[in-house]
């Protein structure tokens, strides 16, 4: 549980951390858009060469990444598996017996894999470079034009900045009980399937109630503060786009008419 580093944001002196968080979302977005197309192997190098200058730029380790991509190795098997055994087209790699797996099987697994790498890349980079509060009011302002057609913009904001915010002091607080349980002799490992099942249970039961008081705090918080969803509010801090930022949004929309180009060229 502790190698889930989305959501976590990492202070640091860099070229990314300064840029308006609407133009690291849009980019973001724009990105992950590009990534869903058919490129070929040599749209998925450009995009991965693209995302390593990102996180070059924003001075964080790939040991960071990898810590985000290490709990969706376990689905990636997952995936594999299924693969394997529902795809029959291509030519055969090896059989044993009867069963054969087939190269199509491998290379729809490599594609999902490949992409999941790209999506954590990015979405890491976004998370791990912008505070809570400017996510915030970067939602915010994107959604802003949908509060003509009475779209509660600002408390959609407000719901997506409050759940990043809290999935890293979710994972602290599951390995705190997790922890907890097994100095009071609960094995999360060995036992039977009813056992294992009720040690489950010893860490969701406890889990929701902490979420459920944090949630109950939050909202009292809030209320003693004046919030009231729905009624005009000001801001201390206004975003303002800099040069900096139309080029971060100008390369990641060349990264996907150039996705666009590979997927018809193929």
């Amino acid at each position: 549980m502790g190698n889930v580093t989305l959501g976590r944001y990492i202070p640091m002196d860099s070229p990314i951390h300064k840029m308006d968080p609407r133009a690291k979302i849009g980019a973001m977005l724009l990105m992950l858009v590009a990534i869903f197309f058919p490129a070929g192997w040599i749209g998925y190098a450009v995009l991965f060469a693209a995302c390593t200058v990102l996180i070059l730029s924003a001075k964080l380790s790939f040991r960071y990444v990898w810590k985000s991509l290490k709990p969706m190795l376990v689905m990636m098997c997952f995936l594999l598996i299924i693969n394997i055994l529902v795809v029959k087209t291509g030519t055969v790699l090896f059989s044993i017996g009867s069963f054969a797996v087939y190269s199509d099987a491998v290379l729809q697994t490599a594609y999902i894999v490949v992409r999941l790498l790209l999506m954590i890349m990015v979405t890491t980079t976004l998370t791990a470079t912008t505070k809570p509060l400017d996510m915030t009011l970067g939602i915010e302002d994107l959604l802003q034009p949908f509060g003509k057609i009475g779209v509660p913009y600002h408390e959609i904001a407000m719901l997506i900045s409050i759940a990043l915010r809290f999935i890293p002091d979710l994972i602290d607080e599951t390995n705190r009980i997790l922890k907890a349980q097994e100095s009071r002799g609960v094995d999360m490992q060995e036992g039977k399937l009813k056992e294992k099942i009720m040690a489950i249970l010893s860490l969701i039961v406890p889990l929701f109630v902490s979420a459920f008081q944090r949630a109950e705090d939050l909202a009292n918080a809030m209320e003693a503060r004046g919030y009231a969803p729905g009624e005009p509010r000001t801001r201390y801090k206004v975003l303002k786009m800099r040069g900096t930022d139309w080029l971060l949004l100008g390369f990641a929309a060349g990264l996907l008419v150039l996705m666009i180009v590979f997927a018809y060229a193929l």
